[in-house]
């Protein structure tokens, strides 16, 4: 049986972002039982800009590249070439990335298994620190005429290769080739032995760069469908990709349920500012508007205000700032003809401007009943109305799914989140610790309890 061709291969880029960057050089040698048979090297008219920094790293300019082809016109003669082979490449996935976007731009779905040579060095050689081909180069005492120039990089990746085959024995070397084919959509940097006790259980999960430097933080309701998923999409959407490229650790926590996950996640990544969570990051003091009782417009308080009871009034929508706050109510009170100067967006007396265009119905100079106007105001900010927490104190929320024996009790107090224990009995221990609002948490929680019974949860007071 013949066994399919190595394809030692190298790309250079305009950056690294396989979904928008584009390529500017290709360069493979084709390796049929240890013998070169042939190669392909081409440079690639990128049809865009190349980077100053790009340039000055890889030598190549613009001005080399205006009679290239474009990748598009010799797409069906590479593929051809290709064949069935198996790619080998350092950072397999950043070049086999870029080769997929590239084919895809000229309407074909390219797919080929891969070898990655940085897993392998890890696995080769764990107790050393740098896994970059300039290092391994070196380490190997293997000269190259250009680094980043991809017929130079494809050539010394060829005889690292050869390198490797001399220093291990038959048996170790394909053990070693099959285990890396085995865990090929792997990120380079991660070690598989650390996903192998990944649970198809709920909970939320962290992923480390280098220096333990908190990089991501997820939830899901089964942890090892989710975390894999990460690593399969990254030639098609950037944030993956980097991801991927940067992940050296991962750990994560078990939860009862999906409530679990995603009150931990919400409170993880607001003490471990992982940098590439945008939501649920830290919110600054949050705002409200807030109708008292006896009132003819919203006066704005800060968010805390729903930690007060009883409170007088109604709150209307929280707003990570006030200039949020203001704008929405300025919105809803273009969209609805009530008056900006009545509802204290603005300063004066007598007929507003907005009356003057016909977005005023006249309540500024009594064309309008101020008791119509203050109703037609709270029935457009309905939809904004922040539930009122409608129990004495502290609750306990227990999740226990359908068919399962874990069980978690969640301590809430005032739409804030105090923590979570294994029993009713411990959950009472922690009514006391002191409460922060969070407003991701009071969205979570707001709409868990809103109907329980749907989530499989019992509440408890405390």
């Amino acid at each position: 049986m013949t066994e399919p061709a190595l394809i030692f291969i190298d790309v250079e880029t305009t950056g690294t972002r396989a979904t928008r960057d584009r390529i500017t050089e290709i360069a493979a040698l084709k390796v049929v039982n240890g013998q070169v048979i042939d190669q392909w090297s081409s440079l690639i008219n990128p049809a865009c800009t190349i980077p100053a920094q790009i340039s000055h790293l890889t030598g190549i300019h613009a001005e080399m590249l205006i009679d290239a082809p474009r990748f598009g016109h010799i797409a069906t003669a590479f593929r051809e070439w290709l064949g069935d082979g198996l790619l080998v490449a350092h950072n397999a996935r950043f070049d086999y990335s870029f080769l997929r976007n590239e084919f895809k731009r000229a309407g074909q779905d390219f797919r080929a298994s891969l070898i990655c040579t940085l897993r392998l060095s890890r696995r080769l050689a764990p107790q050393e620190r740098q896994h970059n081909l300039a290092a391994l180069l070196d380490r190997y005492g293997i000269t190259t005429i250009r680094h980043h120039r991809a017929e130079d990089d494809a050539k010394a990746l060829w005889a690292l290769w050869q390198a490797w085959q001399e220093e291990h024995s038959q048996a170790t070397w394909q053990r070693l080739l099959s285990d890396e084919r085995r865990h090929r959509t792997l990120p380079a940097n991660l070690d598989s032995a650390q996903l192998e006790g990944l649970p198809t259980r709920p909970g939320v999960y962290l992923f480390y760069g280098h220096n333990r430097l908190p990089l991501y933080v997820g939830k899901s309701v089964n942890l090892r469908s989710r975390v894999l998923g990460h690593f399969q999409r990254d030639h098609q959407d950037d944030k993956e990709m980097r991801l991927a490229q940067q992940v050296q650790h991962i750990e994560w926590e078990e939860t009862a349920g999906d409530l679990g996950a995603q009150l931990r996640e919400a409170q993880l990544v607001k003490t471990l500012m992982p940098i590439m969570n945008r939501q649920l990051r830290k919110q600054r003091k949050l705002t409200t508007w807030h109708w008292p009782h006896a009132g003819t417009h919203p006066e704005l308080l800060s968010g805390d205000a729903l930690l007060s009871q009883p409170l007088s009034g109604t709150l209307y929508g929280l707003f990570r700032n006030a200039r949020d706050a203001k704008n929405t109510l300025r919105a809803i009170a273009e969209d609805h003809q009530l008056c900006p100067r009545v509802l204290g967006l603005e300063k004066g007396k007598g007929r507003c401007f907005a009356s003057q265009v016909g977005k005023c119905r006249g309540a500024c100079y009594g064309q309008e009943p101020t008791e119509l106007h203050a109703q037609r105001a709270k029935t457009a900010l309905a939809e904004l109305q922040v539930s009122v927490w409608p129990w004495p104190g502290s609750i306990a929320v227990k999740e226990q799914p359908t068919g399962t024996a874990v069980a978690a009790w969640y301590v809430v107090r005032q739409w804030c989140y105090l923590g979570s224990a294994a029993s009713l009995e411990k959950a009472q221990t922690l009514t006391d610790v002191p409460a922060s609002f969070d407003l991701d948490s009071y969205r979570i929680l707001s709409r868990f309890l809103r109907y329980p019974d749907q989530h499989g949860l019992t509440i408890t007071p405390l």
